[in-house]
């Protein structure tokens, strides 16, 4: 593939990786692109097709799948997620870095491909902050809260595997987290905006 190196984000819900990439996003306009995930999940309000998700059957995301067109695909909570090969492409083809915000299962996925990505996780100080911040949110019924704890943990297990990330930001104080991550990304946004001048 063409282009600047991607960018894996990964770490459980609520760490934070949403609030990091909106100050990356907004810092470095057009430099970063988001790779739009395909869900089978219905869309919440507000949600636009093609630039949140792509929305799309389990019979059409299946047969995708099956014809190799994903990078990396998961179920989560009864509802498919995936990364397409074409969701990357059309954002290396920009010139632009593509973040991808994936989940554990989907970072040991992309580890079989050649993508090449640069691997950053995004986790909380503790998993009881987490809590504290998916609490506050207001978005989860009970159920679905302690769904999203036990993948945390599980998560954050994972995460240790020796190798399996470039940088693991631990989520404490946003600007620091985010100078961390700025720092790590520093040489591809450079070569993106050097490529853009020539």
């Amino acid at each position: 593939m063409q282009g600047p190196r991607p960018v894996v984000l990964s770490g459980p819900s609520g760490a934070g990786k949403s609030t990091l990439l909106k100050k990356l996003l907004k810092d470095y306009e057009n430099i970063f692109g988001f790779s739009v995930s395909h869900t089978t999940r219905q869309p919440r309000p507000g949600e636009v097709n093609g630039k949140d998700y792509h929305f799309v059957t389990r019979e059409e995301m299946q047969k995708e799948i099956d014809a190799g067109e994903f990078i990396e695909h998961a179920e989560f909570s009864g509802n498919m997620y995936g990364t397409s090969k074409g969701a990357v492409q059309a954002v290396q083809a920009q010139n632009q870095i593509c973040v991808l915000d994936i989940d554990i299962q989907g970072v040991k996925n992309i580890k079989k491909t050649e993508l090449n990505p640069i691997y950053i996780s995004v986790q909380p100080p503790s998993i009881d902050i987490l809590e504290k911040r998916l609490r506050d949110r207001k978005t989860e019924t009970e159920e679905s809260l302690q769904k999203r704890l036990s993948a945390a943990r599980v998560d954050l297990e994972l995460s240790k595997e020796p190798g399996l990330f470039d940088l693991v930001i631990i989520n404490d104080d946003l600007e620091k987290a985010y100078s961390q991550l700025k720092e790590a990304l520093l040489e591809e946004i450079k070569k993106t905006q050097e490529s853009r001048k020539s």
